[in-house]
């Protein structure tokens, strides 16, 4: 455990109702007694006047304690909350940082300290700098699932069942001389099985979590003046991008982002589909079929029943009629200048976008696949083995020691030194 204690404001710097300064390590309710004269009692908020050294009154502020084993670092700890002016905040950091073995922490240090304490795996440290950075509900709902310790019960689960069966499958070595029981590798298949099933599953819903937690990318297709510049605008709030009756005003991609129905969306208003002599109208037109060949979702704008140039369609795609306040009708028509037909587009496009999940996994990170894979890797080798007539029982037990190690990565209990700074790193002091 680190022996100097650590302070930083928890709360973004500027004026506020409320500014907070924490303080966790050994000297944290040392620091807090020569800045208030006298502790409350642990847990319990108490107000108190904090002065300078040389006894100039500070601010009157609501002291807060916390015992090691009870605070967030698993140190001791506490919190000073303090009325929002930059001036209290600064004077009373400027007196923490004179009190002996106390000084500023580093970024991420107040949560690295609970990693290493054991407050946290590493999986929940993720979870924890992504609901931070949450913008929208369904980002907070799924960082909040990892924070809460998603991942490391389902690595709990999986490790155990692997562990026995590694168990099983070592008994077979030790006791190679004896008779072993009928039926032992029927059961380290059943349990190989068993987490594999489960890891395909996770696995499967892996790229819909990572857009969760980077946002989707709904693109807008249509021919030149069929109102897209015009949707983007309304669905934005904003003007974002220009709308005029010259054909090809938009000659590159224009990108908004905003929440639709809860999930974070990257809404990309393309140059109009159209053949084209010009040069740079025509870089528009590639550049719109490139995005809408990687987008997560199309909408569609005609007018009437024509579809754009070049267009392929997608089943996915949402084909909507333009300026239905001109006359336009037909399936779902929108105005995007009177509103209409706009909510239940955005209700469709919530829709079409959940319906890209499969089963809400909680792997959301590139780290996250890439240990499931080598995890699936060495178990599909395992099962390969346990399928032979002749069973190689070291080799069994090999494969699925790999798969627990790659398991265990994914919590911190092995192979998490070359990560733990770039994670870190992404942390506000006060965190």
């Amino acid at each position: 455990m680190a022996q100097d204690t650590i302070f930083a404001l928890a709360t973004a710097r500027g004026k506020a109702g409320v500014s907070i300064i924490r303080m966790s390590g050994p000297k944290s309710w040392d620091a807090v007694r020569a800045l208030a004269g006298s502790l409350p009692k642990p847990r319990i908020a108490s107000v108190r006047v904090l002065k300078s050294s040389d006894d100039v009154t500070l601010d009157e502020a609501l002291v807060l304690l916390f015992e090691a084993g009870h605070s967030f670092t698993g140190e001791q700890s506490a919190e000073l909350q303090l009325h929002g002016s930059p001036a209290i905040a600064r004077a009373v950091l400027s007196e923490l940082s004179d009190i002996p073995d106390c000084r500023i922490a580093d970024p991420g240090e107040f949560t690295r300290r609970a990693l290493e304490n054991d407050r946290m795996d590493i999986a929940q440290v993720e979870g924890l700098a992504d609901l931070i950075d949450a913008e929208t509900e369904a980002q907070r709902r799924q960082a909040l699932r990892v924070f809460s310790g998603d991942i490391g019960a389902l690595v709990e689960t999986w490790r155990t069942q692997l562990i026995r069966a590694a168990a099983l499958t070592e008994a077979t070595i030790d006791f190679a001389d004896e008779e072993i029981p009928d039926g032992l590798f029927v059961e380290v298949a059943e349990l190989a099985q068993t987490v594999l099933k489960s890891l395909r599953d996770q696995k499967k819903g892996h790229a819909f979590a990572e857009r969760v937690r980077d946002g989707f990318e709904v693109v807008i297709l249509g021919a030149p003046n069929v109102g897209k510049s015009t949707l983007l605008n309304r669905l934005a709030g904003r003007e974002a991008a220009i709308t005029s009756d010259i054909a090809g005003t938009t000659r590159d991609v224009v990108e908004v982002r905003m929440e639709l129905e809860g999930l974070p969306v990257t809404l990309l208003d393309t140059a109009g589909l159209r053949e084209t002599s010009d040069v740079v109208e025509a870089l528009g037109i590639a550049r719109a079929r490139d995005r809408a060949d990687t987008a997560d979702l199309r909408i569609v704008l005609v007018s009437g029943s024509e579809m754009p140039v070049g267009y392929v369609s997608r089943e996915t795609d949402i084909v909507v009629v333009s300026k239905a306040d001109t006359g336009n009708a037909g399936g779902l028509s929108i105005s995007s200048k009177t509103g209409l037909g706009i909510d239940q587009l955005i209700a469709l496009i919530g829709e079409r976008l959940l319906a890209l999940g499969d089963g809400g996994s909680v792997l959301i990170r590139e780290r996250h696949r890439l240990a499931v894979d080598h995890a699936l890797d060495a178990l599909n080798a395992a099962e390969t083995w346990l399928a032979r007539d002749y069973i190689e029982a070291e080799i069994i037990a090999q494969h699925l020691y790999t798969a627990i190690r790659a398991l265990d990565s994914l919590v911190g209990r092995v192979d998490v030194e070359d990560i733990l700074d770039e994670i870190f790193s992404s942390f506000c002091l006060g965190k």
